[in-house]
């Protein structure tokens, strides 16, 4: 084809790549108090987290808890990191690259996945530009938090909303936001807490628990209550648990005022006296393990268990990138690029009719 003098040189022929972004909240790039402080600071001033007004809040964040929780928090980050990195960041790697190698696999398009963290590095920004640097026009957004939630999957709305702005060629983005009841979302659940119980036994009930947020959210419309308990149904049906034999509780409360109930600590300390000695915990809105799992539930609630009068407490491992997760992900990545994959392709060969200007 010739080239004309003066006209730039850019192909038409488009391309068929494809970008995924996972997208999770993040954790400290290391345990010193100066990174957790940061990331901190960037999960509770967004106003997605505390919807209290910013005059009488911010003060409140920097006067009164940066300069003080990071403190508290540095001994329980010191334990995560033990290995030299955050468990969150490393497996995230893990099911970025097992996710891409399972698309590369499925589609017939080239695909790139990348991970972006709402709070901490990698940062969203950073990752759009990974993907759109490796040529990916078309941008499926999967933020990692099954059931919707404006603190959540809302905050990954806004943050790739506000990369897109400033970029002079903006992708085409789709969003999955919600997959609390997808088939092979609950089967990699309902896999995982079998697998456990098939290598280290079968204890008498089951506790969901789930991330908290504060009550008035979703009295003001936010779904994430429903969608936790619709997922514990799905998930007991598929595991064939009768009434008594599950329940579903709230992790993780920030603050004072009225959060989502029950609290996993005091359903914890009231199984023992209810006949439950040997109970286990899996949390299904967790994608990937964290603080909140890792040290809250196999720590900290473990000992409230055992106290209470408690023997035995296992904590079902979070996704991460079992097979069975990469799969559920990659059917998601399938489904909701669907037209996207062939249509670079199908310009290439021509297939698309050529406007003939009459004039």
């Amino acid at each position: 084809m010739p080239k004309y003098l003066g006209a730039p040189d850019f192909p038409h022929d488009g391309s068929d790549r494809v970008g995924v972004l996972l997208v999770n909240s993040g954790s400290p790039d290391s345990a010193g108090v100066r990174d957790i402080r940061r990331f901190l600071g960037n999960l509770l001033s967004d106003p997605r987290v505390v919807e209290l007004p910013r005059w009488l809040w911010l003060p409140i964040l920097r006067g009164l808890i940066l300069p003080i929780r990071p403190l508290r928090s540095a001994a329980k980050y010191r334990e995560m990191f033990a290995a030299g990195r955050s468990p969150l960041l490393a497996l995230s790697d893990e099911l970025r690259a097992g996710l891409e190698s399972e698309l590369a696999r499925q589609l017939a398009a080239p695909v790139s996945v990348a991970i972006g963290m709402l709070y901490s590095s990698p940062s969203i920004e950073t990752a759009i530009l990974q993907l759109t640097g490796a040529g990916a026009r078309r941008v499926l957004v999967v933020p990692l938090f099954p059931q919707y939630c404006g603190v959540t999957t809302g905050a990954v709305y806004d943050k790739v909303a506000a990369v897109l702005g400033k970029l002079r060629w903006a992708p085409e983005v789709r969003y999955v936001a919600d997959y609390h009841d997808h088939g092979d979302y609950i089967e990699a659940l309902r896999a995982s807490v079998a697998a456990h119980w098939a290598a280290q036994g079968r204890t008498g009930h089951l506790l969901m628990s789930w991330h908290g947020v504060p009550t008035a959210y979703c009295e003001r419309g936010d779904p994430y209550h429903k969608r936790c308990h619709a997922t514990a149904q799905h998930l007991a049906e598929a595991l064939k648990l009768r009434d008594g034999e599950w329940s579903v509780a709230f992790q993780s409360r920030f603050g004072g005022g009225k959060w989502l109930r029950p609290y996993t600590e005091r359903v914890l300390e009231s199984l023992p006296a209810l006949g439950v000695h040997a109970a286990t915990v899996v949390c299904p809105g967790f994608a990937i393990d964290c603080l909140e799992t890792l040290e809250e539930i196999e720590v900290e609630d473990r000992a409230r268990f055992l106290r209470a009068g408690g023997t035995r407490l296992d904590y079902v491992r979070a996704l991460n990138a079992r097979p069975e997760h990469v799969h559920a992900l990659a059917r998601l990545a399938t489904e909701h690029t669907s037209g996207w994959i062939g249509s670079g392709a199908a310009r290439a060969a021509g297939s698309f009719p050529r406007v003939v200007s009459s004039a």
